[in-house]
Order: C-alpha cells, then structure tokens, then sequence
C-alpha cells in the first residue's frame, strides 16, 4: 500500500493544484504498477486525478481551445497529474482505458462528490468490451515483440505482457471491465499451477528487487504467452450495439457542477 508520508505529500500537492488553478479534485488515485499489485521497492508513484473548474470556466466560445489537463513534474519518485471532468467523461465515452484504471483504481486518495460512485455505476452500460479486448491484445502484442523474444529478457516485462492477456480472457469470460489487480485476474487461469507457481515466483522477486534485470526466459510463462497470443490473433472480438450512453454522461457532467461549487 501507500506510506503515510507519500500520502500526506500526495494530499498536499493535489491542495496545491486545487489553489494553483481553482478547481476541485473529485478522485485522485494511484494507478500503474503499485495499484495493479505487482510494484518493485523503487517503483514511481503515479497519482492521478479529475478535476472541475468553475461552471463559468465550461461557458466559453473558446473552450475547445483551453487545456484541460494539468501536469507537474516528477519530483521524488512523484507524479502527480490530471483531468478536467469534462475531457474524462469524453473519454470515458470512448472507453479509455486510463480512466477505466482510475475509477477502479484500490488506492484512493481522496473522493469527493458523487463523480466518481455515478461513475463506476455507468461502467457496463459504457464500456467496449469490444474496445477492450483490441486495447489489451495490441499492448501484449508491443510488449513482447518489444521485449520477450531474446534468449535473455528482461523478466518485468512479463507482467506488462501476462496483465493485458489476463485480462482479455477476463472480458471474454465475463463480459465486464477487467478489475485492474493482478491478482484477481488471475482467477482466469482455472488454478493452472505449474503456471501460478512461475507468476508467484516472479511476483515475489520482482517485489523484493529494485531492478530483476536480464535473465533467460522463464519457460511456463514464455509458453502461455506465445500460445495466448496466437489464439488471440485469429479472433474477432463480438460486436455488441451499444445503447446511446451520452445522455447518463451529461447528466454525471451536469450534476458535478451543480453541486461542486455550492458553498
């Protein structure tokens, strides 16, 4: 989990965003490896967040030109950025896969308002898992061609490979969004143990070491991968219709900044 000294920094710097732009935080979330479940002891902090402005701030001609993200950078092993509510919902719309992470996200940091509880209620009525399974499929497909197909590899990498094809067999099993801890998507390989017993391994050495570095290829793992990899690439994810979902994202939209900014 978080240490009570990156929390209280984290809290700090979101305050600081909040003043430096006069906007409200609505979720902040800690999100990549340590919110997945598979961090190493020098893994950054990725805190992430959504934000609204004033209601006057979205009441603008040029609005499609004014920036809707605000950035720092990393200082202490701590990046911290975020989203004006606006361009996450537009994105949520699209099934973005960051913003599906956040709202899932196990590490929170701070929650204010309904935003975020509306939000995780719309999650199956939004989300592609059409979407889905093409994201998760071509991220694993990068990784291992970038990373997995020499005699010595470098084994975290795994993990950026074993996560998306879990969790395709996770959308295909359950038709839903795929929870992003690892160890829940590991229910997915049906108690395969010579499997399990390499990722477990693995795990432990990866969260006990700064940096696992090269190392030959761990056999149950490379052989999973290529077969999971080779049925994916004959498949075409089931088309569903989706019903017109913009009318419950506008009304997210809508009652944030109703109710945000009362005194």
């Amino acid at each position: 989990m978080i240490e009570e000294h990156v929390r209280a920094e984290v809290l700090a710097r979101l305050a600081k965003a909040e003043r430096d732009h006069d906007v409200k935080i609505l979720l902040a979330v800690e999100s990549g490896s340590r919110a997945w479940g598979f961090a190493s002891p020098n893994s950054d902090y990725d805190a992430r967040f959504i934000y609204v402005n004033r209601p006057e701030w979205y009441l603008s001609v040029g609005l499609e030109e004014k920036r809707d993200v605000i950035e720092y950078p990393i200082v202490d092993d701590l990046d911290v950025n975020g989203w004006d509510l606006r361009k996450a919902l537009r994105l949520f719309w699209k099934s973005n896969p960051a913003f599906m992470e956040w709202i899932q996200s196990p590490i929170i940091y701070m929650q204010q308002g309904a935003f975020a509880d509306d939000s995780r209620a719309l999650m199956r009525d939004v989300y592609s898992i059409e979407s889905g399974i093409y994201h998760y499929r071509s991220m694993a497909k990068t990784n291992f061609r970038g990373y997995l197909q020499t005699e010595l590899v470098p084994l975290k990498k795994y993990f950026y490979v074993l996560r998306p094809l879990l969790a395709v067999r996770w959308l295909e099993r359950y038709g839903t969004p795929a929870p992003i801890e690892f160890h829940k998507l590991l229910e997915t390989l049906d108690g395969d143990r010579p499997l399990l017993n390499a990722i477990d391994a693995l795990l432990e050495q990866k969260r006990a070491s700064p940096e696992l570095g090269l190392s030959p290829q761990v056999p149950a793992i490379q052989e999973f991968i290529v077969k999971e990899l080779d049925r994916l690439h004959s498949i075409a994810p089931a088309h569903f219709e989706r019903k017109n979902v913009e009318p419950g994202l506008s009304n997210v939209f809508r009652k944030v900044l109703a109710e945000a900014w009362v005194p």
